[in-house]
This record gives structure tokens, C-alpha cells and sequence, in this order.
């Protein structure tokens, strides 16, 4: 199954106040597992950048004015998202955002029913604590220490180890791959040789009498493949 995890960055809260969207990143998830696939990118919000959202995610006006508009990027965000789930912590922030955009440029906007919210998640998982993405990466052990502002595609990839921990992904990976060596272990010593083969305990009679039954099933019969090593 395919996924995408998502995040974003903005000049403010309310995009029905004029906030506008300035980065998104994304990354895909295959059976809950990263695949290295990602997309980012900066958009022009073709407006200034408010103080606190600057102190947030430190991107300047002037270092977004020669970078696309939403609407050139539009194609190619929505290409890579497809028809995924998306992961997004807190989503109807990011969404709000996404959609305001898609509206703008007269483009159908992204159902809510898409929507994997993992502040949810977290909050069912770890009631009556903080679960910020920080919180969660602390909880598991997830080094967020390059995280020293906010950015999409970094946040997106911190989110994507948080989501496969709240999920159990990653501890029922490692029991399938712990399963996986024993069985390999098992075959293996099923297959090691005795020094002194057991004695038959197999007469001629029984031999003679199951070769005349599996006669009796016809030519397909599978049995047939083994008359000969009887």
C-alpha cells in the first residue's frame, strides 16, 4: 500500500486571512516502509513574511520571490500524491492550507476521508501528554536534532519514522524478519544429512500396496511424482 507522508510551511495561521503556502514536502511510504521517493519544493506566497512565521521556518520574502507559483506546481504536486493517503500531523492545518491553494487556481480540492492524522493517532496512543512532533521523536527515540527550525521535507521525514512507530510498523517488520532467519534456521537443519540413514520401516507389501492405490487416482494425481523415490 502506498502512502504519503506531509507536511508544510506557511506565512501564517489562516489561510482565509491571506496566510499562503510556501514549501511543501512529501515523502512515500510502501507497506508503511520509506521508499526514498520524495517531493519538495518553495513557493512564491506573493506576499511578505510575517516576523513570527519568519522565526519559525526562517524563510525570508526575498528568499521565496524567484520561486514558483502554486499554480506551476500544481501538476506536479498532485502527480506524485495521486490518490494516496496522506499522513499529516495535525491535517486540517496542512490540508486547509493545500486546498485554498488548489481553490484559488480553480482545481478540485483534496478529501478530507485521504487524511491520516497522526496528532490523533498520538493522542489516542499517549492521552494527557504532548504530542508535538518534538514530543514524539523524543518518546521514540527518533534523532530530531537537525530540526533546529521548521521545514517541510524535514518534518515529513521525521514524520514518516514517527508514524511507522505509532502504527507498530517497525516492531512488526523486525518480528517478520526475526521470523524469517528462524524459519531459514529450521529448513536448515531439516536438511542435514543423519551419518547412519534410519532403517526403512517400510516392507515391500506396503510399497506394492500404496503404488496400486495411487493408481487408482488417475494420471494427474500428485502422488504419481513421488512413486518414483518409493
Amino acid at each position: 500500500m502506498r502512502e504519503i507522508v506531509l507536511d508544510t510551511e506557511t506565512t501564517g495561521l489562516d489561510p482565509l486571512r491571506g496566510d499562503r503556502l510556501v514549501e511543501i514536502g512529501c515523502v512515500e511510504l510502501f507497506n508503511h516502509m520509506p521508499t526514498g521517493q520524495i517531493y519538495h519544493c518553495y513557493i512564491n506566497p506573493e506576499r511578505d513574511m510575517p516576523e513570527e512565521a519568519f522565526r519559525v521556518h526562517g524563510l525570508s520574502a526575498e528568499f521565496l520571490s524567484d520561486k514558483p507559483l502554486f499554480s506551476a506546481i500544481a501538476d506536479e504536486f498532485l502527480a506524485f500524491v495521486g490518490d494516496s493517503p496522506l499522513i499529516i500531523h495535525n491535517a486540517s492545518f496542512d490540508i486547509g492550507f493545500i486546498n485554498a491553494e488548489l481553490d484559488r487556481i480553480a482545481r478540485n480540492v483534496i478529501a478530507r476521508e485521504r487524511l491520516v492524522d497522526t496528532l490523533l493517532l498520538a493522542r489516542r496512543k499517549h492521552p494527557g501528554v504532548s504530542n508535538r512532533l518534538d514530543d514524539l521523536c523524543s518518546r521514540y527515540a527518533i534523532d530530531n536534532s537537525r530540526r533546529t527550525k521548521h521545514g517541510a521535507l524535514l518534518d515529513a521525514e521525521l514524520l514518516a519514522e514517527v508514524y511507522i512507530d505509532l502504527i507498530g510498523a517497525r516492531q512488526s517488520s523486525l518480528i517478520l524478519a526475526e521470523t524469517r532467519s528462524a524459519s531459514a534456521n529450521i529448513i536448515e537443519i531439516a536438511r542435514r544429512v543423519r551419518d547412519v540413514p534410519l532403517t526403512p520401516r517400510l516392507t515391500g507389501e506396503d510399497l506394492a500396496a500404496h503404488r496400486a492405490f495411487v493408481a487408482t487416482l488417475g494420471d494427474k494425481a500428485i502422488w504419481t511424482e513421488f512413486n518414483e523415490g518409493s
